[in-house]
């Protein structure tokens, strides 16, 4: 495993992160169990949770996932070798039942966001704590373009960032990071930190893959410019970069065949791209996914690659990945899939 020191912090991380979100929904506490004991015997030492997952999110699952790590932690003893991240929600955007709709970045909701995930993880500390999404109309989760607020009605960033402040002094959150963010969200959150004296985000959290590298249009320059590290999500777009997909294909189990929210990536010109993309590994002697994670582990901006997976044989795949360095000829021939197919999936 390769590790890798994240600036303006102490944290050391591997340069894969184990993904939680399917646990509760689409696995069991056992197997949640069973990838977090194969993980750490890999040299995993970084996990990514959240306060609203699993996903889909769903009133009857909410919490389940950080409840099933505070579990293992509990059995295995095992929480002092891992650095853990977990998210506060946002306005309610994709999760309408935390907080009975009236999730907020403000004083009372991160508080009590910030409570409910010590004690469901059964710990004193989370290492990384992240904003899930902004509050504020803000382009999210797949949409491309900023659409300007009639009223706005957002809670300050200043105000945010005092109550970060105030967590960080009780010792109860080491450090912080933003989520699905922009480059002005960024930009903002580290100028009135510097003025304020406020903690610094020192990740950012943001979908990132083949198919969607709008990252680097502004968000990678923030990155280099300012030393904070990228952790991408959704490298494998879904799972649409392993070919599975491929010709309309549905493999039983899979997220985009159980939910037909996902559409995230069932857009014009992904199957085209992901078809070339599978092509080019497979010319190559590679797999297809294997290929997808380790052109993302590479990038410059990149702390940790943040992977998922729903059987061992995924996981291993996917941790596996660390091993792979793609070739001059493999990364050409990637650059000039993405010129005719930039971004289809934002």
């Amino acid at each position: 495993m390769e590790y890798r020191k994240i600036p303006h912090s102490d944290l050391t991380v591997s340069a894969i992160c184990l993904g939680t979100m399917t646990w509760g929904e689409q696995n069991t506490e056992a197997e949640g169990h069973e990838q977090m004991d194969y993980a750490l015997e890999q040299g995993v030492n970084f996990f990514d949770t959240a306060e609203m997952y699993p996903v889909p999110p769903r009133p009857e699952t909410c919490h389940e996932t950080e409840r099933i790590i505070g579990n293992w932690f509990a059995a295995r003893k095992t929480r002092d070798q891992v650095t853990l991240a977990t998210k506060v929600a946002g306005p309610a955007v994709n999760a309408p039942h935390i907080r009975d709709g009236k999730a907020r970045l403000d004083r009372k909701n991160i508080e009590i966001a910030l409570e409910g995930s010590l004690k469901r993880l059964q710990t004193d500390r989370i290492d990384l704590y992240q904003l899930h999404w902004p509050d504020r109309q803000a382009p999210l989760f797949g949409q491309r373009d900023y659409e300007a607020p009639e009223v706005d009605d957002s809670v300050p960033i200043e105000e945010t960032l005092q109550v970060l402040a105030d967590i960080q002094k009780t010792g109860k959150v080491r450090y912080f990071g933003l989520s699905n963010e922009t480059p002005w969200g960024t930009m903002k959150f580290l100028r009135v930190a510097e003025e304020k004296g406020y903690p610094r985000m020192i990740t950012i959290q943001n979908a990132y893959s083949l198919l969607n590298r709008t990252f680097d249009g502004g968000l990678s320059e923030v990155c280099h410019q300012e030393g904070i590290r990228s952790l991408p999500y959704s490298p494998l777009a879904f799972g649409k970069l392993s070919g599975k997909y491929l010709n309309g294909a549905r493999p039983p189990g899979a997220r985009i065949t159980l939910f037909e929210r996902f559409v995230r990536y069932n857009t014009p010109n992904a199957d085209e791209a992901s078809a070339e993309y599978v092509k080019i590994a497979q010319e190559a002697g590679l797999d297809p996914a294997q290929m997808a994670l380790a052109w993302v582990t590479a990038q410059p901006h990149v702390a940790s690659n943040i992977i998922g997976a729903t059987t061992m044989e995924q996981l291993k795949s996917n941790i596996g990945s660390i091993d792979i360095q793609l070739s001059g000829e493999v990364l050409k021939r990637i650059d000039e899939v993405h010129a005719r197919f930039p971004n289809p999936c934002p």
